[in-house]
């Protein structure tokens, strides 16, 4: 028998290994977990992953390794090519099976659920294997097998709903996200199974749906319509936020910008507003430092949102975007430029915290590519490896399988529970949503999560909707989603004795996650080196915009902020007008995959090796990753990823057509001359299909709008169930636009019991959203409703802290506990 394979790197995942035999659903999955230093082996057919040959390509690059796609998400891998139809193969990846901790596969056409290899088979092989398949639905229930692909599980998944102007269809994000969601997804989900494979002593089979994991990008937006009433819409670039609307989006000089018309941001900048002569006295005497709570409490102000919209308007189209961006800096507030993704090579924010890879493609041209997605202070990621050349790996896999099976680590005995994170005990010192949403993922699977307010610092999302009834502390949904299964005290952190009740829960955590702004942690006394001298085995997780340090650290912003700098707001929208975003704060949805999969990893690390952690992990840098083949392309051709609606570069038609009744829609999404022509014969073979050679695909993109406008005539007759399931049934990808309401009735979304409903002390019952994953036999979060502001006090101080009564009765009337 061989030894353990050491993944030449002391990275946390270094004893583990993993099979990829994933295309491009799952290929960032492996790649995660690779950049956390496990062995992860690209198990290949004869003519190499289909990835492969997914665009971008390199011009003039010669396949199998032109892919640009390819090249993003398959660092840190080795290769091998296996044919699984010829016996020998076959053996050799029973072998490997036996030797490996994870097997990441697609679904419904991989290469395992094509010749009937399923858990089963698998676990006799290896009775501990993590098998996680990734998939447009799940693998089973009434959409099991429906055809889709980004466009149409953009729509299904509700994401497509919220997005593009009220005159015009909704729309996608114009570079395919949904599959980097779910893959990202997969690497989380994992983790967490390995976990649990770690307290049962079994394996596990991980069913990971690219529609839930788009569902989960709507944020407020996943049960708009049962607490609030009505449903989310599309609004073009106005952030809805429920109990408030803003449009964040300016036009400058050479481009747009991010920026919240508020008076704070006007207090910040109105004297560079008065030096371009734009503002009169009566500006120049209001009290901007007070303005917004003045006129949120009800005040007659002196001037309205419109005008003060106006003057910023009028202000930024006279300068750069990264004039102002400086300038923004400078005076305290954040002027974030829309970038392209030709930008970001120049952020200088990312250059001085080394975010890029200096990499080279495989006709010899150096790149930067998006580096590391997280910093840690111990067994810190690196790169390894470069992207494999097909089969690059095959005599050294094979030496090894040669030499005998790998020797796995072998599991503990299993406990008596069924979570994954039963006992774990997590501080929770975050707010609004990337913070939240991470930390939720142990609460949903056992954890004991802590959640640290006060009615002086509440969670931001405690005021926005949607909401039950009046607005109050405890009435937000939005709120509720990224915090359901959680426990809240209140500790006014001004106040010496807060801070050491703070510091005892520090000694108590197992995990401890904050995302307050950098530095804020170090002026009250928890940064990491006065935590881990409380508490050596912590591991903490800072996040934040930008990263802890660097030269822009300090700059504070929202994940709609972060998606402009990163180059998600130029890419969604239509051509012809300026850019609108995805659907709120972006990045903020992004960040959370990976933070999740992280920590994870972290606590395995210190399973093995009894030490805790400090991890750094910037929302910009997480989010790179979902840009990183776009980013290649316009490096290497030019090719400069713009916002078209919801068309494709190489396919057609690709759009999102009105059917019968009020906002009703359908995405079709042809990717392949044969489903043209299977849509052609549902159309009844007309005319029109015939002329202008519309067989060829670069016709077809010519010709779109003529397709767009005969399309539109055919749909708008028929529901748009009744369009997806004519298409879908002949092999043609299609999917109906749901929204909140449709979703909570998604027969897919029933059979896999995707929404929890719990009763919530003022709301009543509620539905959650559950997880973008499942895990067979085992049921996953949330295992409650949102808590109350403060609304365990007594039980957290009194249980964990050992405080009696009177004691806390007497901090809550100094207030100290509020």
């Amino acid at each position: 028998m061989g030894q353990l394979c050491s993944s030449r790197s002391g990275a946390i995942l270094n004893p583990y290994r993993v099979l990829d035999l994933t295309d491009h659903r799952g290929d960032l999955a492996g790649m995660i977990l690779a950049d956390l230093g496990a062995d992860v082996i690209k198990i290949e057919p004869p003519l190499g992953a289909s990835t492969r040959y997914r665009t971008p390509l390199i011009k003039n690059g010669t396949s199998p390794e032109a892919s640009l796609h390819f090249f993003a998400y398959n660092r840190n891998k080795r290769s091998i090519v296996l044919d699984l139809d010829l016996a020998q193969d076959r053996q050799i990846f029973d072998e490997l099976v036996c030797g490996a901790d994870f097997l990441l596969e697609s679904f419904p056409d991989g290469l395992l659920a094509t010749r009937g290899i399923d858990f089963t088979t698998l676990t006799k092989l290896n009775p501990t294997l993590i098998h996680v398949v990734v998939s447009p639905y799940g693998t089973d229930g009434p959409n099991a097998t429906r055809i889709a692909n980004d466009l149409t599980l953009s729509a299904m998944g509700g994401q497509a709903s919220l997005q593009g102007s009220p005159d015009r269809p909704p729309v996608r994000v114009s570079i395919p996200q949904v599959w980097r969601h779910a893959s990202a997804q997969a690497a989380a989900a994992a983790m967490i199974a390995h976990a649990r494979m770690l307290v049962t002593g079994k394996g596990q089979y991980v069913d990971v749906s690219a529609q839930c994991s788009v569902t989960w990008t709507m944020m407020n937006a996943m049960h708009a319509y049962a607490i609030q009433g009505f449903e989310f819409e599309q609004m073009g670039s106005t952030v809805q936020m429920g109990t408030r609307a803003i449009d964040p989006v300016f036009e400058c000089a050479d481009g747009y910008l991010v920026a919240i018309p508020i008076g704070s941001l006007l207090n910040g900048l109105l004297g560079h507003i008065a030096a371009d002569d734009l503002v009169d006295v009566e500006w120049l005497t209001e009290d901007w430092a007070t303005f917004d709570a003045r006129m949120a409490a009800g005040e007659e102000m002196r001037f309205t949102s419109a005008e003060i919209r106006d003057l910023f308007a009028r202000y930024f189209l006279r300068h750069t975007k990264e004039a102002l961006f400086a300038l923004g800096f400078e005076a305290g507030v954040t002027l974030a430029p829309i970038n392209t993704v030709a930008d970001l090579t120049e952020f200088n924010q990312l250059k001085a915290r080394g975010a890029w890879h200096d990499t080279v493609l495989p006709q010899g041209e150096p790149v930067l590519a998006p580096g590391l997605f997280a910093k840690m202070n111990q067994a810190p990621m690196r790169f390894r490896y470069p992207p494999p050349r097909l089969n690059e790996h095959d005599h050294e896999i094979r030496t090894e399988v040669a030499n005998g099976i790998r020797l796995r680590l072998p599991p503990p005995p299993p406990v008596d529970s069924d979570a994954p994170f039963k006992g774990l005990k997590v501080l929770d010192l975050t707010w609004v949503i990337a913070g939240p949403a991470s930390v939720r993922y142990l609460a949903d699977h056992g954890a004991t999560v802590i959640k640290v307010e006060s009615e002086l610092r509440p969670d931001a999302l405690r005021f926005l909707g949607p909401v039950k009834g009046d607005q109050g502390w405890n009435r937000s949904h939005f709120y509720g989603e990224f915090n359901a299964g959680k426990k809240c005290v209140q500790l006014q952190l001004k106040e010496p004795k807060a801070r050491e009740m703070l510091g005892k829960l520090v000694e108590w955590a197992d995990v401890l996650v904050e995302n307050w702004a950098p530095g804020a942690t170090k002026r009250l006394g928890i940064d990491y080196p006065s935590c881990a001298k409380i508490n050596p085995d912590l591991i903490m997780l800072s996040t934040s915009l930008l990263g802890q340090n660097g030269p822009m650290a300090s700059l504070a912003g929202f994940g709609y902020h972060a998606a402009g700098m990163a180059g998600f707001y130029e890419v969604t929208g239509w051509p012809d007008r300026p850019p609108h975003g995805p659907w709120l704060a972006y990045t903020d949805v992004i960040a959370p995959h990976f933070i999740a999969t992280t920590i994870c990893a972290a606590l395995d690390h210190r399973r093995r090796t009894g030490q805790g952690q400090h991890i750094d992990a910037a929302q910009f840098e997480m989010a790179l990753q979902f840009l990183a083949p776009e980013i290649l392309d316009a490096q290497v051709n030019g090719q400069v990823a713009s916002r078209i609606g919801n068309r494709k570069q190489d396919a057609a038609p690709q759009g999102i057509y009105k059917c019968k009744g009020k906002n009703q829609w359908c995405a079709i999404a042809v990717d392949t001359d044969a489903q043209w022509d299977q849509l052609c014969l549902i159309l009844g073979q007309p005319k029109w299909t015939e002329v202008n050679s519309l067989g060829a695909v670069e016709n077809r993109i010519e010709c779109h709008d003529l397709i767009d406008c005969h399309l539109n005539k055919w749909t708008s007759t028929k529901t748009p169930l009744a369009v997806m399931e004519l298409l879908t049934s002949a092999g043609v990808p299609a999917g109906m636009v749901q929204r909140s309401e449709e979703l909570l009735k998604d027969p897919q979304y029933i059979h896999r019991g995707f929404h929890h409903y719990h009763e919530h002390a003022v709301m009543g019952q509620v539905p959650y959203s559950g997880n973008q994953f499942q895990i067979l036999g085992y049921q996953g979060g949330p295992h409650g409703p949102a808590p109350l502001l403060g609304q365990h006090n007594h039980e957290v101080f009194s249980e964990i802290l050992g405080m009696e009564n009177d004691e806390i009765e007497a901090l809550i009337a100094a207030g100290v506990i509020l």
